[in-house]
């Protein structure tokens, strides 16, 4: 599996139309992504995935209010495949490249994080690109109790280097909450990693921030910016309840090497102050940012911390634009950028 900042032929994401995921507030999310397919449009190729003619009617009228049609046309493309809901990062295809340069996918199972009921449609979507991109894929299973399974894995769950490293939780991925792969040991899931998506050593992290509906995902806690740098949240503030987790991870990971026993540099990104809707605090973190050829582009919150957390990326990326967001809408959903995002590589 390459790394996000290494070439791209396109980002793929699903037109948002899931309204229970914003209650009381989906009027603002389609000119978020309105505004995100604007820049990545600049870059390379957007994938589309809409409902159908209606929805695609819709996403073309809100694209053109935006000045991203007609300009950028050549470089956006709908598919007309019906979806649960948008986040692409966990339901999408994940690309895997061969080093004669050659792209597959690879076709996880995804049910919804272990939560909801909702995802017979967002499973096929691999299927989907595959059968569109005439690309091999290849359905991740291994055997438990000594039968065959087919394995449930989402994007947003890991992070990797390109070189074989790859990070994730603990929380996600090992928990019996919201769990993934009953019977599967730690073993297990690293040589799974090992088989399908090339990785030699798995960084496990403790646990997520405080109200990540996925249960510990690693998107919204720590990234790789390089071969060996890591951007990790942190949160000083002893009172928040991120603190306590998030200094458990940062200590890990100064404890980390890479494949070759080196460590790694981290790099500490703060986290905005608590965003809370309707009662409850939603997962707001700058983690869940998106690299696609040369860009970043960056969720911000109105907040203090927006500043120093854009030129905290700019400096650890100083070849990369970065791009700030704003996603105070759009977290309502409980994801952002990175969350909407599936690159395929080129």
């Amino acid at each position: 599996m390459p790394a996000e900042w290494e070439p791209q032929t396109a980002t793929w994401l699903a037109w948002p139309h899931n309204r229970t995921d914003w209650p009381g507030k989906f009027e603002p999310i389609p000119h978020v992504y309105a505004e995100i397919i604007r820049h990545l449009s600049r870059v390379g190729r957007v994938e589309v995935i809409v409902n159908d003619e209606v929805s695609e009617s819709r996403a073309r009228k809100t694209l053109a209010f935006a000045n991203v049609l007609p300009t950028a046309s050549e470089n956006i493309r709908f598919h007309r495949w019906t979806t649960n809901r948008g986040w692409l990062r966990d339901s999408g295809p994940i690309f895997v490249r061969r080093s004669d340069g050659e792209v597959a996918i690879t076709n996880w199972r995804f049910n919804a994080w272990a939560k909801y009921r909702n995802w017979q449609l967002d499973d096929q979507l691999p299927e989907h690109a595959a059968k569109l991109l005439k690309m091999r894929r290849f359905d991740p299973e291994f055997p438990v109790n000594g039968k065959p399974r087919r394995l449930v894995l989402e994007g947003g769950s890991i992070d990797v280097n390109g070189q074989g490293l790859l990070l994730t939780t603990e929380e996600c991925l090992l928990s019996e909450t919201q769990q993934r792969n009953p019977g599967m040991s730690r073993a297990d899931i690293e040589l799974a990693f090992a088989r399908y998506l090339g990785i030699r050593k798995v960084l496990w992290l403790e646990r997520g921030i405080v109200g990540d509906d996925t249960h510990g995902h690693v998107d919204d806690i720590a990234r790789f910016a390089g071969p060996r740098t890591v951007i990790a949240a942190s949160e000083p503030d002893k009172s928040d309840p991120n603190h306590e987790p998030l200094r458990e991870n940062l200590k890990r990971l100064r404890r980390m090497t890479d494949v070759k026993g080196r460590p790694l540099q981290v790099v500490e990104l703060p986290m905005p102050s608590p965003v809370v809707y309707n009662g409850q605090r939603v997962p707001a973190s700058y983690a869940n940012f998106y690299i696609s050829n040369g860009i970043v582009l960056v969720p911000t919150f109105n907040d203090p911390n927006d500043r120093k957390a854009l030129n905290t990326l700019a400096t650890a990326m100083p070849k990369h634009t970065i791009i700030p967001i704003y996603c105070g809408d759009l977290i309502w959903g409980l994801g952002a950028i990175h969350c909407m995002t599936q690159q395929q590589p080129r």
